[in-house]
C-alpha cells in the first residue's frame, strides 16, 4: 500500500482538480494508486482534506474480482430544488439517471453483515436523482481504473429529485426515461444494470461496513445508471421523467 505522505499527496491534487475546473494527466508515479487499497484510501483523505463531510455514496455490484465500484459524495455537492450547478464537462452538463435510497437511521460499522431487512429498516425514502459526472483526466492519457477510482469515479455530485414510491422503486429493473428540452428530446429504454437498484447497496454497506465505515442518516446512496452518461445543455428547462415514477423540471447552471 502507497505510504500515508503518497496517499495525503494524490488526495491533495484530486481535490485541487474539482476546484480549477481544468483536466490534467495522471497521477505522479510516487502517488499513483496501484491496488484497491489505495484508491479507497485517497477517496477517504479526499474527504477529509475537504474539510466536508459525506453526504451521500455511489455503488455498483463489483463487474470483477479485481473491481469494486463506491465512492463517497460530498455532503456540498448533493443539491435539490430548481436550478443545479455543476462543472461542464465538455461543454455540456453530464448526468446519469439514477435511484438514490436516502437513510433514515444511522447503520454504524460492524464486524459482520447486515441482514437485508436490517438494511431495508434503515432506508427512509426513495428519490429520482442524478449523477453529475465529470472526467477530470485527459483523454488518451493512459488513466487506470486505480486512478479513476481513487478520484470518486467521475463524480462531481448528486442531484436529488422527488421522492417516489419505495417498493416501486426496490422493483425498477427498467424504466423509460426521457430528457426533455423544448423540441429536443432524448429517449431511453433504461435498464439497471444489477437487476435491482437495491442489490447495490446491500453490497456496500456490508463491504465498507466491516473496513469501519459507518454510515448516517440523511445520506443519499445511488447506485448506477440506467442509461449511462447523457448530455444536455446549460441554461435551459429540462423535464426529466421516469415513466409510472414521476417527473420532474430542472435548470442547468455551469459552474
Amino acid at each position: 500500500m502507497l505510504p500515508e505522505s503518497s496517499i495525503n499527496l494524490a488526495a491533495k491534487e484530486l481535490l485541487n482538480r474539482r476546484s480549477a475546473m481544468n483536466k490534467s494527466f495522471r497521477l505522479e508515479d510516487n502517488v499513483r494508486p496501484i491496488s484497491i487499497e489505495d484508491g479507497l484510501a485517497i477517496q477517504m483523505e479526499t474527504v477529509k482534506q475537504s474539510k466536508d463531510s459525506i453526504g451521500g455514496w455511489k455503488c455498483l455490484l463489483p463487474p470483477n474480482d479485481e473491481q469494486v465500484i463506491v465512492a463517497p459524495i460530498l455532503k456540498s455537492s448533493i443539491e435539490s430544488g430548481d436550478n443545479c450547478e455543476l462543472f461542464a464537462d465538455n461543454c455540456m452538463a453530464r448526468l446519469e439517471p439514477e435511484i438514490a435510497f436516502v437513510l433514515a437511521k444511522d447503520l454504524p460499522a460492524q464486524d459482520t453483515d447486515y441482514s437485508e431487512s436490517e438494511i431495508d429498516q434503515a432506508i427512509g425514502s426513495a428519490h429520482m436523482a442524478l449523477e453529475l459526472m465529470q472526467d477530470r483526466f485527459i483523454s488518451d492519457c493512459g488513466v487506470d481504473y486505480f486512478e479513476r477510482l481513487a478520484d470518486c469515479l467521475l463524480n462531481q455530485g448528486i442531484f436529488l429529485g422527488p421522492e417516489i414510491n419505495l417498493e416501486q422503486a426496490y422493483k425498477a429493473a427498467t424504466i423509460n426515461i426521457s430528457f426533455s428540452q423544448g423540441d429536443n428530446v432524448q429517449e431511453f429504454s433504461g435498464k439497471h444494470p444489477n437487476q435491482s437498484p437495491i442489490k447495490p447497496l446491500y453490497w456496500m454497506i456490508n463491504y465498507l461496513g466491516k473496513r469501519g465505515v459507518s454510515f448516517k442518516a440523511g445520506q443519499a446512496i445511488i447506485t448506477a445508471s440506467y442509461a449511462g452518461i447523457v448530455e444536455v445543455d446549460f441554461e435551459k428547462l429540462t423535464e426529466i421523467a421516469y415513466q409510472n415514477l414521476g417527473k420532474y423540471s430542472v435548470t442547468f447552471n455551469a459552474k
